[in-house]
């Protein structure tokens, strides 16, 4: 039996596993899903999986192997239920879960130790936060506002870090992150620093309140 992403429009055999073992993992994302569309209103993507480089989407030059949404998958919707997603998700078995910016929140990304060190100063001065994750390729990703990404050479202009060599950047309209605890581009599983709470996940913060404390501890940790 081998493990695939697809639909009766195109599937993609990515790996063997057991058909329980499948069932359970199918059962484990659907639930997964459904709480990010019931309980913090978030859409969610089916995405495409990466294994041994390869990306379950077919192209050779794929040029985000498991790190993109399945281009024949629309979109769950925020609010979605726990059976309507199950249906939905059935037709994609495997797929990774991803997160559209741009709707709900934006993220400002950086680099996951400039991140923390960042989370830490944050969390002691009081200053508002969202939900952070962490992706394996050492990135992380802090949700704020929607219109972070689009704001973002203004807010650094006003605040003169707008010359500074910075290691950050924006996530908005037309980008995805990988969902907590999915697989991302076939490197190991995404998690969160911090992890979603009724007040954060449905009111994310204006990026505003989290950027010059960001684009200090990232520049520092770029000199």
């Amino acid at each position: 039996m081998g493990f695939t992403i697809g639909s009766s429009r195109g599937i993609r055999e990515i790996r063997p596993v057991r058909t329980g073992s499948r069932r359970r993992g199918q059962s484990s994302d659907c639930t997964a899903v459904a709480e990010f569309t019931g309980l913090w209103g978030w859409d969610v993507a089916p995405g495409a999986r990466a294994a041994d480089g390869q990306c379950s989407c077919g192209k050779a030059d794929c040029p985000a192997p498991g790190a993109h949404p399945l281009d024949f998958a629309a979109h769950i919707p925020a609010g979605a239920t726990l059976g309507q997603v199950t249906r939905a998700w059935g037709e994609f078995p495997g797929a990774a879960v991803l997160l559209p910016t741009g709707r709900t929140f934006d993220v400002l990304d950086v680099a996951e130790s400039a991140g923390r060190r960042a989370l830490v100063r944050m969390e002691r001065m009081g200053i508002p936060l969202g939900p952070v994750s962490a992706t394996p390729d050492g990135r992380a990703q802090f949700l704020v506002a929607p219109g972070a990404a689009a704001e973002l050479p203004a807010l650094l202009y006003r605040m003169g870090w707008d010359d500074a060599d910075l290691d950050l950047r924006g996530l908005g309209p037309g980008e995805h992150i990988t969902a907590p605890p999915s697989d991302h581009a076939g490197l190991g599983p995404a998690h969160w620093l911090r992890a979603p709470a009724f007040d954060s996940a449905t009111n994310p913060p204006a990026a505003r309140l989290l950027l010059g404390t960001l684009a200090y501890v990232s520049h520092r940790s770029g000199l």
